[in-house]
Formats: C-alpha cells, structure tokens, sequence
C-alpha cells in the first residue's frame, strides 16, 4: 500500500442470526483471531444483535457497526434508529448507502448525504457504498456514476474537522468511539451475492478513481488516508488478489463472513497479506 493505512475487515451479516447463533458465532471467531493486531476487524450484525455482541467484543480488538441508521437525533420516526442510539451501543461505525439500500428501499444520494452528515456528527464512521450495475458498466458508465454516488453523499462537508483521527484503542479497550472519519466500500452491484467478483485490477482501478475524487472533494492529505474496501463475493480464495492492490484496504464481506471459520481465515490472510 501506499501509506501506512491499516487494514479493514468488516463482516456485513446482513438479515441472518438470532441471539444464540450471534453468541456462537462469537465464540469461535473471537478465539480464531487472537493474536491478530495489523488487521481491523468489524462486526456489523442486525439492530437486534448489536447490544449482545457488543457486550461480547468490548474486551477484544473488535469493532462494532451498524447496517444503518436515521438521519434525525430523536423523533416520531417509527422504526427508526439514530445516530446517537448507536453511539450509545458502542458503534465505531455504520454502513450507509448500501445498493440494497438503494435498489430495495429506494435510498436517494441526498438521503445517503444525511445518514453520513448525522454519523459525522456523532462521531460514528460511515463506511459509504458506491458501485455500478451490470447494465451501467456494459454501458461505460461505471465512473460516472461512482463520482454521482461520491459527490451526492459527500460534497460540502467537512472530513477530520474539528476533531483529529483518533488513536487506535490499545489491547481491552473496546470498540467505543475510535476509528476513521470515513471509509469507503466500493461494491459493483452486479457482483454482490452472485459469486461473480470484479478482477482485482478492475477493482483497482475504481478504487484510484474514488482516491483521486475524494482529493477533488476534500484534499489530497486526506484522501491519502482513507481507506477504501472492496466489497463483492469476496471470499477467503481471492481476498489476498485484492489485498495486493495498493488502493484497496480491505474488504466489506457479506456471505463469507456468516461462517466464523470462514472470516477468521480472511482475518488470518489479510494480516499476513504485505500488499
């Protein structure tokens, strides 16, 4: 990689697991990744589970995050969850813009730009997701409509400011409260639960298109520290081919992080992986 960016790993479980399964789950991955300090973990399972798992992870190096959140601090929103109720659990981070979001509930960029204006204030990272179609890319449009995402979300506001990075949490702090300003999740929608992954060079390539647009949005010093992720039917048999490219950082995963065993041994590549 170019910069000291510190590997990101974070597991999108998406609508799977009771309390129980969560519980058992934890027990085999949190024993799998001891020991593992170069590589950032995240967990990022339903709103129902984020208290239990919470409670488990906050003595080890893993992180909390939530799938996603509201835009408004309180209020008559039914069935809505806020930003600073996820604070409250212990989330470092939430995923906002994901393209189920978009395709299934019709998430607009400016509501995407409120969710991720609402997490910055809180002090929660959004890991914003950005990605193309099959139909948009076969027609050439895979960077225009990544700089529409982009710029839709994050234009206008301010990234590390007031508040500096803060520090990584040493060994038994917990996932409160630490961690990026931003993170970016690139994940062509055609690839998303299809077994059918971009090529690393394919993804590379939007991953420099998104660090050069962010230095357009923000500057270069910052866009240098971002970290941006591949996200995709990513597994544990191509993780290291994208690690290897210096514009990715690590991987949003979703069915390959149902299965502890599976994530643990991503967690194990990334963490030997040189890049």
């Amino acid at each position: 990689m170019e910069t000291e960016r510190r590997r990101l790993l974070v597991a999108n479980w998406k609508m799977h697991f009771v309390r129980a399964q969560a519980l058992e789950y934890l027990k085999v991955f949190t024993e799998r990744v001891q020991g593992l300090h170069k590589t950032e973990l995240v967990l990022a399972p339903p709103f129902t589970l984020l208290e239990a798992v919470g409670r488990e992870i906050i003595k080890t190096m893993i992180r909390l995050a939530a799938q996603d959140l509201f835009y408004e601090r309180e209020g008559a929103f039914t069935g809505e969850i806020s930003p600073l109720m996820l604070k409250d659990l212990g989330c470092s981070y939430v995923i906002v813009g994901h393209s189920e979001r978009r395709r299934i509930f019709g998430e607009t960029d400016e509501l995407i730009h409120k969710k991720i204006k609402a997490a910055l204030e809180a002090e929660i990272a959004p890991i914003l997701c950005v990605g193309e179609t099959l139909e948009e890319r076969r027609a050439g449009g895979t960077q225009t409509v990544l700089e529409s995402q982009m710029r839709g979300a994050l234009e206008g506001l301010m990234l590390f400011a007031p508040s500096p990075l803060a520090p990584l949490p040493s060994e038994g702090e917990g996932s409160r409260g630490e961690g990026d300003r931003l993170v970016i999740a690139y994940e062509p929608v055609w690839a998303i639960g299809t077994g059918v992954n971009a090529k690393p060079i394919e993804a590379e390539a939007s991953a420099l298109f998104i660090r050069e647009l962010l230095a357009q949005l923000f500057n270069a010093e910052i866009a240098k520290e971002i970290r941006i992720l591949y996200g995709g039917s990513v597994k544990p048999e191509n993780l290291e081919d994208f690690l290897k490219q210096p514009n990715i950082d690590g991987a949003l995963v979703g069915g390959a992080s149902l299965d502890p065993e599976a994530f643990a041994q991503m967690a194990q590549i990334a963490e030997r992986c040189d890049g």
